[in-house]
């Protein structure tokens, strides 16, 4: 990866999956690290981690990984893009949390990892991650 790489925001669905339970997408996530990937988080993301149910261990391997003073804010310009996108889907109003954490991948022209690509999938602009396996 060369130094001008695109960004990748975590879903909170990537967090969860990889730092709580059985942790199935730690060895995806320890792969984009270990290739040089740019990895990063919305505040939306780390609010709705945050609120979930976790525990000391799992909020620490998340700052050591992603510290939460480091999140991306989700200002004016995200506020805009998602409302614009709120015109432009189907479903928007069960979509309001996906539909803002898209737009802040698309302000700042990162790419979302995702574990549930058919949420976002139709939302115009945004580009989806794939992890390599």
């Amino acid at each position: 990866m060369g130094p001008l790489a695109a960004v990748i925001l975590l879903d909170t669905s990537v967090l969860v999956d990889a730092l709580t339970g059985r942790r199935h997408s730690s060895t995806a996530l320890g792969g984009a690290i270990r290739q040089g990937e740019r990895l990063g988080l919305s505040a939306l993301v780390l609010y709705e981690w945050l609120r979930g149910p976790r525990n000391e261990a799992e909020i620490q391997d998340q700052e050591a990984l992603l510290p939460a003073n480091a999140a991306f804010p989700f200002g004016a310009s995200e506020a805009v893009i998602a409302a614009g996108l709120y015109r432009r889907v189907a479903r928007a109003r069960q979509r309001e949390r996906d539909l803002a954490i898209g737009a802040a991948a698309i302000a700042r022209d990162a790419l979302l990892w995702t574990l549930n690509a058919a949420d976002f999938r139709d939302i115009p602009g945004l580009r989806l991650y794939t992890p390599l396996t």
